[in-house]
């Protein structure tokens, strides 16, 4: 067994430390959601905290793990006769992003179920993690219907496994612990509500901390064994703590003016439903347990507000987590009673502050990695992010080399709006989404097939269908219907999957006329909104002046594009055909990657074309670069930003080249951009009527 890196030995992240710490001491606190960059030793502190907990009594021989104090009545290997316990460590099941419905929620053998009518249940993950810690790494990568099952356990405590009317449930109650980095993508909001407490990780800028981090990192790679021996001691002192604050929590008194806090702050954030006040309950029952006290104060409010809620409030999908300080210590003041003095123990347990002398103290300086002090200062998710001053849109700028205009200065875009579907025509086989439909292991039932390799979805009544002939040869005497593996069909279902949107934006100096590019941003805004909303991959080109450039590479980080989109500057000639042979090269690049995904090109110009670096009439090399896209089926929308009395029309005839459908910033901005582009394939069918029309 491989040693693990010693909790007490992380450098830092005072926030991420006391946050698993309170989950280990009040497992009703409903887990933890890491989110930071890559490399700040996120799974190294969750895996650490496993050693941590203490062992678990169960019944000997269940593999559900069931309590022998209280064991499941409906436990598959029950029933349990008392007195059978015996004890194992604390689990920590690691769930992978590319794991299969049947590695997390078990496998039934659907073979002798329908022959013998016997439950051989092959247990999952959720019954490994059961009282005990569930940890999904890149947690924001996990398939819908994954989720779907974490969903559900979470929410009963227990899990189904169904399977045309054959069915097995057994217990699944564990600490569900996510890491992520919200560059790869956002977490759905029913998933992120069902984490209790969510925290923002860095790395440190301060170089003293950064080197004792390098320190210790590559003593333990030297020597594992030898490192954790160092740290023996501030890990059984740790440990000793927890069971001390696991055996005090139930004395903890939370006092009605407590609670009308919880209540206050609560409200005041506008936060959904009432899950956040119990949340908050209990982590601030849980902080007066750690710190050694039986009243809860509002300090431990404050802090459990810092942890609760950022996840929970109302905010834009493009707004990062975090509270207002300032506002909650309003409310806190606001709403103060007869707050019970907290009374710590001078030479006690202390208070997880930095000062406290108990075990691991270091207060998480380069030196410590103990336990973490409850904090004073704000959270890191809670400080904000500077803002950009406003920049006038006609602000000047250098003029570009060959450029027909000045280049303007980066434009704020205007208030994003609900949109319609998008789709992708056909049937596709990508990945689980919302957007164009395609075959999925969920979703309606349109056929069966013979399965390839293990059966997941029976046809029930295809397989019955194709037994039944063979019943007699098969020498069948009793009721029971004699099956064999040739028999059995998959169900083949249709659902709905993700796209990748590429987005073609033209930022050239014709969109920055009448103040257009404001208008533009907000729309393609309002697209990425409904992008993060099914699911999908994005990308952004822009093209202006010369050339065109990949300005965010396809990524399932809307944030991302948003934030470039936000950057983008204005100026200079249209080089649309360079812009479109952009967006080609990185669709080839993707179906390489990814072919399964399927694109829709957005191309949003007002369809200009007046230069570039290729030699040649603009408009006949857009209208060659267009066809490429057509010609490999790539389905495509021209959002025309063509305003003014006199219009030319030149977005529509470039819709007609890509084989795709054009539609006016105006249809687009009044939220009716459904009836006339809610399938793709319905424009191409209308072009290609209208110019049989023509030709005839």
């Amino acid at each position: 067994m491989s040693t693990r890196y010693p909790f007490t030995a992380v450098v830092g992240m005072d926030d991420l430390r006391l946050a698993l710490l309170l989950n280990a001491v009040s497992p009703a606190v409903g887990g933890v959601l890491v989110r930071g960059e890559k490399g700040t030793a996120k799974s190294t502190a969750v895996r650490a905290l496993a050693e941590l907990l203490p062992a678990v009594p169960v019944v000997a021989g269940c593999r559900f793990s069931c309590d022998p104090a209280a064991p499941d009545p409906g436990c598959p290997d029950g029933p349990h006769e008392a007195g059978t316990g015996t004890e194992r460590p604390a689990r920590m099941v690691e769930l992978p992003v590319g794991a299969s419905e049947d590695r997390l929620v078990g496998s039934l053998d659907i073979e002798k179920a329908l022959a013998e009518g016997v439950k051989a249940f092959e247990p999952g993950l959720l019954a490994d993690a059961h009282r005990g810690i569930l940890y999904v790494d890149e947690v924001n990568l996990l398939s819908d219907h994954l989720i779907d099952h974490l969903l559900d356990a979470a929410a009963m405590g227990s899990s189904y496994v169904e399977r045309e009317g054959v069915s097995v449930r057994h217990a699944a109650r564990f600490l569900l612990v996510g890491t992520m980095n919200p560059e790869e993508g956002e977490l759905r909001p029913q998933l992120l509500d069902r984490f209790g407490l969510t925290v923002e990780v860095a790395a440190s800028r301060e170089p003293e901390q950064r080197v004792e981090v390098v320190r210790r990192r590559l003593a333990f790679e030297d020597d594992p064994a030898a490192f954790a021996a160092r740290w023996t001691g501030e890990e059984s002192a740790l440990r000793e703590r927890i069971v001390a604050a696991r055996a005090l929590l139930p004395q903890v008194v939370l006092g009605d003016a407590v609670l009308l806090q919880i209540a206050a702050t609560c409200a005041a954030f506008e936060v959904d439903g009432m899950r956040a006040d119990i949340v908050m309950a209990r982590t601030a029952t849980a902080l007066a347990a750690w710190a050694g006290r039986t009243e809860v104060s509002s300090e431990d409010v404050r802090q459990a507000a810092l942890l609760a809620l950022p996840h929970r409030r109302r905010r834009s999908p493009f707004d990062a987590p975090g509270l207002d300080e300032d506002k909650l210590d309003e409310t806190l003041e606001r709403f103060k009673g007869e707050d019970p003095d907290p009374d710590p123990e001078p030479d006690g347990p202390g208070d997880g502050g930095p000062d406290d002398g108990g075990p691991g103290d270091g207060g998480g300086g380069p030196d410590g990695g103990g336990v973490p002090p409850q904090g004073d200062g704000p959270a890191p998710e809670d400080v904000p992010a500077p803002e950009e001053a406003p920049v006038p849109e006609q602000a000047p700028a250098p003029q570009q080399a060959g450029a027909g205009s000045g280049e303007r200065a980066a434009v704020k875009a205007a208030e994003p709006f609900r949109t319609k579907v998008l789709s992708v025509p056909g049937l596709g086989e990508g990945a689980a989404g919302r957007r164009s439909r395609a075959r999925t292991e969920h979703g309606r039932t349109t056929g069966s097939t013979r399965p390839r390799g293990a059966l997941t979805k029976l046809h029930l009544a295809a397989t019955v269908q194709a037994a039944a002939p063979h019943q007699k040869a098969r020498g069948r005497t009793g009721p029971g219907l004699v099956v064999r593996r040739d028999d059995l069909r998959q169900a083949t279902r249709e659902g709905r999957e993700g796209n990748l949107v590429l987005f073609a934006v033209d930022a050239s100096g014709s969109m920055a006329a009448r103040q257009r590019m404001s208008a533009v941003k907000g729309a393609v805004l309002s697209l990425l909104l409904d992008a993060y909303q099914r699911r999908d991959k994005v990308g952004l080109v822009t093209f202006r002046g010369r050339d065109a450039e990949v300005a965010l590479p396809p990524t399932s980080s809307v944030d991302a594009a948003a934030a470039r989109l936000e950057q983008l500057p204005t100026g200079g000639r249209t080089p649309l055909s360079a812009g479109l042979l952009k967006a080609h090269d990185v669709l080839r690049v993707e179906r390489l990657r990814d072919p399964s995904r399927r694109p829709l090109l957005v191309v949003v110009t007002d369809g200009r074309a007046t230069g570039g670096r290729a030699a040649g009439d603009p408009v006949a090399l857009a209208a060659r670069a267009a066809r490429l896209h057509a010609a490999e089926g790539t389905a495509s929308v021209v959002v025309d930003c063509e305003t003014g009395p006199v219009r030319l029309g030149l977005a529509g005839q470039l819709a007609r080249e890509l084989g795709g459908t054009a539609v006016t910033l105006d249809e687009l901005r009044a939220d009716s951009i459904a009836g006339l582009v809610r399938d793709v394939q319905a424009g191409q069918t209308g072009h290609a009527a209208q110019a049989s029309r023509r030709a005839a």
